[in-house]
């Protein structure tokens, strides 16, 4: 009889603090997730960034050098 007490009366909420929890923490994973992806995006865009400004530097500076021996 005791045992089916404790589990009937600590138990049931016990039970319903443990599935809240789970929610909780899948939720905020999943959030974790698409925080992750979101900033490798950017990474990839930066990057591009970085590349086509590296490459007009090197046309203007291929441009200047080209100017001055002309």
């Amino acid at each position: 009889m005791f045992p089916f007490m404790f589990l009937s009366h600590f138990g049931v909420p016990l039970m319903v603090v443990a599935i809240v929890g789970i929610v909780f923490w899948f939720k905020s994973r999943e959030r974790e997730l698409q925080f992750h992806q979101d900033m490798r995006v950017r990474e990839m865009e930066h990057q591009r960034k970085m590349k086509e400004l590296d490459l007009e530097l090197e046309k203007e500076k291929n441009r200047k050098t080209a100017y001055k021996t002309a």
